[in-house]
């Protein structure tokens, strides 16, 4: 085991070259120094965040006592996965799962890139950042693409020069694990495969708890899946945990501040995917979970300010809600044919913590964006329409009616276990709030997800959609852009870049030019693999262009996995954090 853990110290491997009788127990994949992990709130500054005093983890971390524990610990969890958890499905079975483009790599610190076609143009002077899923130990047993431990790929620009950091995001999960040299925290969506194995995970993971080793209440996220900016702070999220706080330095690297909390008032998980007003600054924001309040709606001022829960009770069971949309007016949530099991459910029943129902409706949820409760909560029934991802939604007919763009999941049932099985159409929902009537309009046939707009229009009618092309998903084999004011049952696509055989991408985010005069005036930026050479590049396109030409491309110096959200965050902007 010494030998292999040294060979996976220098490079990142795939598992699908490991013999499939082999389990790895605490392979690390690079090895630096831990930042201590912090918990900040709004008001205090960086400065102190930064001076914070950081207790030991137990009394007895550094004693020969706990090196003891931490390895009869580890020992119960390996022939819990040899023997127990075995065999595995191949939704989580990090043979596959981390094969290819979508295993680990190593932290990589501020460094120059090339660009080797074009030129980066001025407007991008900022640095655009994405969120993924790179676990910092090989899994000892089951592992799903969603529970891998977020990693920030930072790409700054400054007068047409490029510097990319990789870097993780310092959770209390990640940094624990660390010091402790084993993944100790069970997967979400990989330890509830049947009720022996939940029952022993469950045991195992409580002793960690009583012995020391873990407190739950400082957080279980991986803050993995996407990235938020509002309230002058810039935020690594994941739907498990609170939000995390991260910055950029001057000369391009990424610091983790610490789990932000909002002066006490958000004391439980949030969405990775909140929503913000351009216009008003104000993040609108959820959680949901298996107990009740199954749902919980709230808001931040433009300030970054929480305001008070809003409880949503008309929602009776747990649902699974990864996105929502906002308009001028309104918050709009999907209640999709995809239930969250109770808690009784996943020991007794195994398997994912969701899954689909072909006996439930769906339903959109309506509510006022400043409602002070549920009073005013209006659902439609929407049969068939089950949005993983929102593209934008606005009112019309003097807010008599909203309309809702979204990639509709049509194999539902595939949607966690065979991502590859995913098929989805983009869709334009119309809802008449008058007589409650809901009308579907596809407007594409193409299999599209992670699609995004020109972010200033956001809550306003919108004409161009840019979706990743999910052949197969979750990998994106190129970007299309949709012209929504083509005429009903008409296939809206006007315009595609491919990327070639053996080609990968993933979500596309538009950036507008200064001074741009039209909705489509700037450009796409994405991160693209070559599984073919093993290099990923930066491609930058003119999303104006009947071709989406390419303006400029940037060679990285370290292999790029695949992920999910990111952002564009302007250098005025980061100079504020």
């Amino acid at each position: 085991m010494n030998l292999l853990s040294s060979c996976f110290l220098s490079r990142p491997v795939s598992l699908q070259s490991l013999p499939p009788h082999l389990n790895i127990s605490s392979a690390r994949i690079q090895d630096q120094r831990p930042q201590p992990y912090l918990s900040i709130r709004p008001n205090e500054t960086k400065r102190q965040a930064s001076n914070a005093q950081i207790p030991p983890l137990t009394a007895f971390s550094s004693s020969i006592g706990a090196t003891v524990t931490t390895s009869l610990l580890d020992t119960f969890e390996d022939i819990i996965h040899n023997f127990i958890d075995h065999p595995l499905r191949p939704a989580v079975d990090p043979r596959f799962v981390l094969s290819g483009n979508f295993a680990p790599v190593n932290e990589l610190p501020p460094t120059e890139c090339e660009v080797i076609q074009g030129a980066l143009p001025s407007c991008l002077d900022g640095a655009y950042i994405r969120n993924g899923p790179n676990p910092q130990y090989f899994p000892r047993g089951s592992y799903h693409l969603f529970d891998g431990d977020g990693m920030l790929h930072s790409l700054k620009i400054s007068q047409g020069k490029a510097t990319l950091c990789s870097r993780y995001v310092k959770t209390y999960k990640y940094t624990t694990e660390r010091s402790l040299g084993s993944p100790i925290v069970p997967g979400l969506f990989s330890s509830f495969s049947s009720l022996p194995a939940c029952i022993a995970r469950g045991a195992l993971f409580a002793a960690r708890i009583i012995m020391g080793q873990y407190d739950p209440a400082k957080g279980i996220g991986n803050a993995n899946t996407s990235l938020a900016l509002f309230g002058n702070r810039l935020y690594a999220l994941a739907e498990s945990d609170l939000p995390y706080t991260v910055r950029l330095t001057s000369n391009g690297d990424i610091e983790t501040l610490g789990r932000q909390d909002f002066d006490r008032t958000l004391l439980a998980n949030m969405t990775a995917h909140p929503k913000v007003d351009p216009a008003s600054g104000e993040a609108f924001a959820f959680r949901y979970g298996p107990v009740r309040p199954f749902f919980t709606y709230f808001y931040f001022d433009a300030n970054g300010n929480k305001q008070p829960d809003v409880h949503l009770l008309s929602l009776p069971h747990p649902s699974f809600v990864h996105d929502f949309a906002i308009t001028k007016n309104y918050a709009l949530f999907a209640d999709i044919e995809m239930r969250m099991k109770k808690p009784v459910e996943m020991i007794f029943q195994g398997g994912p913590p969701m899954v689909s129902d072909p006996n439930k409706v769906a339903r959109v949820g309506v509510i006022p964006r400043h409602a002070k409760n549920e009073s005013e909560m209006r659902w439609f029934n929407v049969p068939g329409f089950n949005p993983m991802h929102f593209v934008n939604a606005w009112e019309e007919d003097n807010g008599n009616a909203i309309v809702i763009v979204a990639p509709n999941v049509i194999t539902i049932q595939h949607a966690l276990e065979r991502l590859d099985l995913v098929q989805n159409m983009m869709e334009k929902v119309r809802i008449d709030l008058k007589t409650g009537q809901a009308t579907r309009q596809p407007i594409s046939l193409r299999n599209l997800d992670l699609a995004v707009i020109n972010p200033s229009y956001l809550t306003k009618k919108n004409r161009y959609v840019y979706s990743g092309v999910g052949e197969p998903l979750p990998k994106m084999s190129g970007v299309v852009k949709l012209d929504l004011s083509k005429g009903e049952f008409q296939e809206c696509t006007v315009a595609c870049r491919m990327y070639g055989a053996g080609c990968y991408g993933g979500e596309p985010f538009f950036v507008a030019k200064e001074g741009g005069k039209s909705e489509d005036d700037g450009y796409l930026l994405t991160y693209v693999h070559n599984e073919n050479t093993g290099e990923s590049r930066l491609l930058v396109m003119d999303a104006k262009s009947a071709d989406l030409d390419i303006v400029a491309t940037v060679k990285l110096p370290q292999r790029v996995p695949y992920g999910f959200h990111g952002l564009f965050v302007k250098e005025t902007q980061l100079n504020k954090f």
